[in-house]
């Protein structure tokens, strides 16, 4: 099929579904897929892990409050070793045209999804590229010593060690709960990768259709658990240009809308028809160097180069006003933040002068611009041409390059990856862990650590800090490894944003949710 008709009959799609029962969202950018547990990116959880699945525990939108989810309830054995769910009975998974369930969810399906992430014997475990980033980076495999089903509603997970984050990390997207009957008879079907590309949850909503680059289509869950969906159906229409979704939100063509051109937001405020929702971003926008590869293996190149970058000149013309410099990985919200850190200077003839005492004095390097734009960064392009000429005048040549954004993510993991790549991430959880670990530990390599950056007295203070109890144990060793990072300098920390959400005036029960996801369960139309 030509991809004019394929875009015209998406547009239908959408047209005949706008109604008042239908809400509308035009999102940045399509999915790499629908299983949530193989992928990082924000823009796939908003399609797949939201909607569709449910995990064992909920943050409770707006929050980082744990609160039951699959499981009613849990304990934690005093020693911290083991920890036991108690599911919950008669949730009902999806169904689709080529499978029905015909049993209720059960602990065969917690175990499975956790299995097959971590178990290379796992049938599922390299099926659609078995990248499980979360999982990997986040250490799972050496955390999880077993995982066992007293019962049909009971799962008990043994930890080889204390994890304080644990739950919380159960509640994230990663941990989402699939089902093993279905994986089994895509299995036996031959089509095992339909569980990524057809997928089947216990979510408000049922997944119906997607055209790539075009539409998404669910509709209501009515056999749901929970609170039911407000709407009949809830339509992605996939828009990557921001000042394409401002029109259609101008136009009544979509509801809701993420990531404005921060250029528009104060015309966006002055429109009567338009809703403005601001809130703090979780977040933070880098340069990731590969540190595995010359000269970015010498942290006084990185440094340097670091200290090329005008930081405020990209504050003021990619964020105008809607973000503030980064020095640190975490974001100034969040406990442990080390506000004592002082950031590198902008210092062109210091950096020069650095490169020069290493044996520099000329250097091409690739700069790597996301396709799409993200609560972290509203202009990827931009900003790696800001850098370009920064780094001009310290004599260093940038290419930037780019990819489709699925590619982008699954090129950048390489561990031989060619220049620096500009990414950022928003927090799953509200913890450090999840942006020291999981961004920079030596479990992330060739995952969620873009900078492959493995340093032992940072490794080791963050893996101390996981076993310890409390906040008040643990912050002293993150503002310590907040210390090494800036010292090392994987990264350049950029910035931290606020994020903004767009709505018509009917959109009734929108959340901003502190951890960037969209979730359109509670929201109604007037």
């Amino acid at each position: 099929m030509r991809k004019s008709t394929l875009l015209a009959t998406a547009f239908a799609l959408i047209a005949s579904a706008a109604t008042a029962q239908s809400l509308v969202y035009c999102s940045e950018g399509s999915p790499e897929g629908f299983d949530p547990a193989l992928y990082t990116s924000g823009t796939t959880f908003d399609a797949s892990s939201h909607p569709i699945y449910n995990r064992l525990v909920e943050f409770k939108v707006g929050t980082t409050e744990v609160i039951p989810g699959l499981a009613e309830s849990w304990e934690v054995s005093e020693d911290g070793l083991t920890v036991t769910f108690n599911l919950r009975q008669g949730v009902k998974f999806h169904a689709n045209d080529m499978f029905t369930p015909s049993r209720d969810l059960n602990a065969e399906d917690v175990i499975f999804s956790f299995d097959r992430q971590g178990n290379p014997d796992n049938p599922y475990n390299t099926v659609s590229g078995g990248t499980w980033e979360y999982y990997g980076g986040m250490s799972m495999p050496d955390l999880i010593e077993s995982i066992e089903a007293p019962d049909d509603y009971t799962v008990v997970f043994t930890l080889t060690r204390p994890e304080a984050p644990f739950i919380a990390n159960m509640a994230m997207d990663f941990a989402s709960i699939v089902s093993k009957e279905y994986a089994d008879a895509m299995m036996d079907a031959g089509t095992p990768e339909m569980v990524n590309q057809a997928p089947i949850g216990t979510g408000p909503f049922v997944f119906q259709a997607y055209q790539k680059d075009a539409v998404i289509r669910y509709l209501r869950n009515d056999d749901y658990w929970g609170d039911p969906a407000r709407v009949e159906s809830l339509i992605f229409a996939i828009t990557p240009d921001a000042s394409v979704r401002y029109q259609k939100v101008q136009a009544g063509e979509c509801h809701v809308t993420a990531y404005p051109n921060p250029a528009d937001i104060q015309a966006m405020k002055d429109d009567p028809e338009i809703v403005v929702m601001e809130q703090e971003g979780l977040n933070v926008g880098y340069l990731a160097y590969n540190t595995l590869v010359a000269p970015y293996d010498n942290p006084k190149v990185r440094k340097a180069l670091n200290m090329a970058i005008d930081k405020q000149a990209i504050i003021d013309v990619v964020f105008q006003g809607s973000g503030q410099i980064a020095k640190n990985p975490i974001p100034p919200t969040m406990w442990s933040y080390n506000d004592a850190i002082v950031d590198d200077p902008y210092d062109p003839e210091a950096a020069k002068a650095m490169l020069a005492e290493e044996g520099i004095t000329e250097l091409d390097m690739k700069i790597w611009a996301m396709p799409v734009q993200r609560p972290y960064n509203p202009n990827a392009r931009r900003m790696a041409e800001l850098m370009q000429e920064d780094f001009a005048q310290i004599g260093v040549n940038v290419e930037i390059v780019s990819y489709e954004w699925g590619e982008y993510l699954s090129r950048s993991r390489a561990l031989d990856r060619d220049g620096a790549v500009l990414l950022g991430w928003t927090g799953d959880n509200g913890d450090p862990d999840n942006f020291l670990a999981v961004l920079l530990g030596c479990d992330g390599l060739e995952n969620s650590n873009r900078a492959n950056w493995c340093h032992q007295p940072f490794e080791d203070l963050i893996q101390q800090a996981k076993v310890l109890p409390t906040q008040e144990e643990r912050q002293p060793l993150y503002e310590e490894a907040q210390v090494i990072f800036k010292d090392q300098a994987p990264w350049a920390t950029i910035a931290h944003s606020v994020v903004y959400m767009t709505m018509r005036p009917e959109v009734d029960g929108y959340v901003v949710h502190p951890l960037g996801g969209h979730i359109f369960n509670q929201v109604g139309l007037k």
